[in-house]
């Protein structure tokens, strides 16, 4: 089963983003991710969504950095060659970006992921926050192609208004 959202959000996918199956969802223990159907070189880019209510202690750095761990253990080494706290103070973020090789299919292939992380209020409960983790993964080749797809994604994300939720 995929993975829930602590805050409910919506968002609108760039145009020629598709949804993933369920199946994808439940392999990769998210909440929701899409897909660019054009790949590069076997590989295509995707955009995931998870998040978590994490300790009252732990900072948006300590979850990113937990993140990179969790991601050394998957696929060996990772770099973070970018990370940066955004936002206000109301409502903080983080963005980082990360280099690491992983085999896909059969293929060991140089990736890029952008992280960013965001802390959002349920509407409905304002003291329940959460932090909602967006990511794009790409192949070094084709991150900076896609990256423009994913901050105008990343623009429309915001916590879910509608009374009833999906």
């Amino acid at each position: 089963m995929p993975a829930t959202l602590p805050v409910p959000i919506e968002f609108r996918l760039p145009d020629g983003w598709l949804p993933a199956s369920p199946e994808v969802l439940e392999a990769q223990g998210v909440a929701f991710a899409a897909v660019r159907p054009q790949a590069d070189a076997g590989f295509s880019a995707n955009i995931t969504i998870d998040g978590e209510v994490p300790p009252a202690t732990a900072t948006l750095a300590d979850l990113a950095d937990a993140s990179v761990e969790h991601l050394r253990q998957v696929a060996g080494p990772v770099e973070v060659t970018g990370r940066q706290e955004v936002g206000s103070e109301d409502a903080p973020a983080l963005t980082q970006r990360l280099l690491f090789s992983a085999v896909t299919g059969d293929t060991r292939r140089d990736l890029v992921q952008s992280q960013v992380y965001l802390t959002l209020s349920d509407v409905a409960d304002p003291h329940k926050r959460a932090v909602i983790r967006l990511a794009l993964t790409a192949t070094a080749a084709e991150h900076d192609t896609v990256l423009g797809d994913f901050q105008d994604f990343l623009r429309t994300v915001r916590p879910e208004t509608r009374t009833e939720r999906r």
